[in-house]
């Protein structure tokens, strides 16, 4: 069968040849109409306007909604083109303006879906230099795209004059008796001329019923008889591809399925127009259209079945309702805008956020909720998107109708066409003002509580300082050890205190970065010696990699440097290898920490750095620690411009990485 997106059909042959109008519509400029250049026509208006160049028929196509013409030359005389030379392109309702308002409704229910026709529709033309009126049977049927949706109207026109004159000629006859032999030559003329047209009729109906995708197309005649089945469905709706012509269903198929039919032929050959919604026992749905036909006495003699496939349009429906109830119900403001910020949706939650309602928003641009300190934000946003990037949690502030700012989280996406184009984006946005107070409650309170306790820590440990010596040379193993440990606690407890004091600066971006040169390897020795002195519990190795200076804060690094061994220390069996490495990599130098304990899994590794992150396993429960010593490491790192990763496999061990730039 063939299929309207052949190359072929719709690629080459729709302008090769075609007569005066063929050549016309070669050579137009389109630009100065509403059409756009021929080899970006849709692939169904380019294979009709092949199929209306190479029929003799009077041919016209109405495409889109404003009518626009395109015609082969045997339209032009029932055009008028003298009246109208320039109607090439132009909109029908102003080509037919006196009689638009009989023949527009038809225009309408056609792009409706529609088929309808017009019998000896009279049309007065100007032929060997005098008015004539001639006669036409019009038929009107719907252009369907790929999609299955109607783009245009094809109006086929067949002259009727000499059938119309003749039957004026019988009631001559009947009235005079005259030139009996006369017009009986010009019926059986006439009865030639009908089988010839009915004959060029069918091709083309079989043509265009070939052509209309996912569809199956049945003529039956009074007797319920097939006259033609056509379609691109035909077996999938269980007809075999055999003839089919004058065969009564039953003959071709079982009975049960005409009886369950039956009722339906029995309506459009009663003259009713209807439609009904069939699903198959295979799940896809079909839309069949039946339409009565009336031969030229106005008499019922056939009935027209379109069935179209409609699973694609169903799910399409399913899904744009079940998105439109997610999009209303959902607690964060979802938008939807041009590439030129233009806001062209805004659901409730916008409405309760924003305080605009959709018809006051709709049409304004995004920038009317953004603070004009943060306008060149939406810049950047449309940059990343029309690159095809989304944009995930990006926290920044907004402004609401009564002036207010709000603190909110944005997801942005692209949105695209079926061919992948970018054409709008669409954005949710958070609220997230609540979760940031409380953020801020939060580190004031950590912070405030952090500097209190460091009073009276720094008071036992002055005591427990001033124990020891008094216990130098008591001699008692056990208090000697007890206060050993007791100095060990106070370290870890001061230790942990200065991690939510430096958290609670940096988030109220007060820890400053002093930034002076030293060499990293002193740097990474003096911790190793000071570790070892402490921690016998593991086996510590080292590589040199030489002298290297980096620009840098030598106590935040270092305070990095024994986090990472810490935790290599906390997360690996006793006796364990610890690896710490220094290598240079062009202008960077990278310090890394290496262990061989439990590994972390890849679900929680991009997690690690995040504040108060900590992964929560059987094998972890008794370990301590707040996760805060990671998030903490990583914005010091960020801070001086380096990088921080982690590579790790469970039961494998873990390795920890900082680069930082080397001084210039």
């Amino acid at each position: 069968m063939a299929v309207i997106n052949k190359p072929q059909l719709v690629g080459e042959s729709f302008l090769n040849g075609g007569g005066e109008m063929g050549a016309l519509i070669r050579s137009m400029d389109w630009s100065a109409t509403s059409f756009s250049a021929p080899e970006q026509w849709p692939a169904a208006l380019r294979y009709t306007v092949s199929m209306m160049l190479s029929t003799k028929f009077p041919v016209l196509i109405c495409w889109g909604k404003e009518y626009l013409q395109l015609y082969n030359d045997s339209f032009m005389p029932i055009l008028g083109i003298a009246k109208h030379p320039n109607a090439m392109g132009e909109s029908a309702k102003s080509t037919y303006s006196e009689i638009w308002e009989s023949i527009g409704p038809m225009f309408a229910d056609v792009m409706n879906g529609q088929s309808v026709g017009s019998t000896d529709f009279k049309v007065t033309l100007n032929r060997n230099g005098y008015l004539e009126d001639c006669y036409f049977d019009f038929s009107y049927s719907p252009i369907r795209d790929e999609k299955g949706d109607v783009g245009g109207i094809l109006v086929i026109c067949m002259e009727t004059t000499d059938k119309y004159h003749a039957i004026g000629g019988f009631q001559a006859m009947n009235e005079e008796m005259a030139a009996t032999n006369e017009e009986l030559g010009s019926v059986n003329k006439e009865l030639l001329t009908t089988q010839i047209n009915l004959s060029r009729s069918e091709k083309l109906f079989k043509s265009i019923a070939l052509n209309i995708p996912n569809s199956l197309i049945i003529m039956i005649d009074k007797d319920h008889k097939f006259i033609t089945i056509e379609g691109d469905i035909m077996e999938k709706m269980g007809y075999e591809s055999r003839n089919y012509a004058g065969k009564h269903p039953t003959e071709v198929g079982p009975l049960e399925k005409y009886e369950v039919s039956k009722h339906l032929y029995q309506r459009v050959l009663s003259g009713e127009r209807f439609s009904v919604e069939r699903k198959s026992s295979t799940g896809e749905d079909y839309m069949i259209h039946f339409v009565p036909l009336k031969n030229d006495a106005n008499e019922i003699d056939a009935g027209l079945i379109i069935a179209l496939d409609i699973t694609d349009v169903k799910q399409g429906e399913k899904k744009s309702a079940m998105l439109a109830a997610i999009i209303e119900s959902s607690d964060d403001a979802i938008i939807s805008k041009t590439l030129e910020s233009v806001i062209t949706s805004w659901n409730d939650s916008a409405e309760r956020m924003f305080g605009y309602k959709a018809d006051e928003i709709i049409g304004e641009t995004i920038y009317k909720l953004i603070p004009p300190d943060r306008q060149n934000e939406e810049i950047q946003i449309l940059t990343r998107l029309k690159s095809g990037e989304r944009v995930e949690h990006f926290e920044t502030k907004r402004l609401t109708k009564d002036g207010r700012l709000l603190d909110v989280s944005l997801s942005v996406s692209p949105v695209k066409d079926v061919e992948g184009r970018i054409i709008g984006l669409s954005k949710i946005a958070r609220d997230i003002t609540e979760r940031k107070k409380d953020e801020t409650r939060k580190s004031d309170f950590i912070g405030m509580v952090s500097h209190e306790l460091k009073t009276p820590l720094t008071s036992l440990n002055a005591l427990i300082q001033v124990a020891n010596v008094k216990l130098k040379n008591n001699g008692d193993a056990f208090l000697e050890g007890a206060m050993a440990k007791a100095s060990m606690q106070v370290k870890r407890m001061t230790s942990m205190i200065n991690g939510f004091l430096n958290i609670s600066r940096l988030e109220a971006g007060k820890m400053l970065i002093e930034k002076q040169p030293f060499d990293i390897r002193d740097l990474l020795e003096e911790i190793l010696d000071e570790t070892k002195l402490i921690m016998s519990s593991h086996v510590i190795n080292s590589s040199d990699c030489g002298s290297v200076s980096v620009n840098a804060d030598r106590d935040k690094i270092s305070s990095v440097v024994s986090n990472l061994i810490s935790n290599a220390i906390k997360y690996s069996p006793q006796g364990k290898l610890i690896e710490v490495g220094c290598q240079l990599n062009g202008d960077k130098v990278i310090v890394s920490v290496k262990d061989e304990g439990m590994g972390i899994n890849q679900q929680h590794l991009g997690k690690i750095f995040d504040r108060y992150y900590r992964v929560e396993a059987n094998h972890t429960r008794h370990i301590a620690g707040f996760g805060i010593g990671l998030y903490l490491s990583a914005e010091i790192i960020k801070r001086h411009g380096g990088e921080i990763w982690a590579e790790s496999e469970s039961g494998k061990g873990s390795t920890f990485y900082f680069s930082l730039s080397i001084a210039g």
